[in-house]
């Protein structure tokens, strides 16, 4: 089974987690449009394109604010190593998540 950010990471933040009723559930933990992408749970694997999302302490913001943050991430690095060639490009995921939401 592949790790979820909220795992890897251990914010809590997932529906349930610990710090569900201090800091909220974490937009990525709540995205479904991203359901099953790299085989995570709702965006679990594609944090780093959803806005928003409660990385470090802060929020990151939009995703051309914050993806030069996420690139350095362990998570993120970790996901397109044990992705490899099905990896799908962040341009395909926002394209998805703008499809979806017109």
């Amino acid at each position: 089974m592949k790790k979820n950010c909220w795992e890897v990471k251990k914010c809590g933040r997932q529906p349930g987690g610990e710090r569900e009723k201090e800091l909220g559930v974490c937009l990525a933990a709540a995205e479904s449009r991203l359901d099953g992408v790299h085989g995570g749970r709702n965006a679990g694997r594609t944090c780093w394109v959803v806005a928003g999302t409660l990385c470090g302490g802060k929020v990151q913001g939009t995703f051309a604010k914050k993806y030069e943050t996420c690139e350095v991430c362990e998570f993120y690095q970790a996901v397109r190593k044990e992705e490899g060639p099905n990896f799908e490009m962040s341009i395909y995921l926002l394209k998805r998540l703008q499809k979806e939401k017109e």
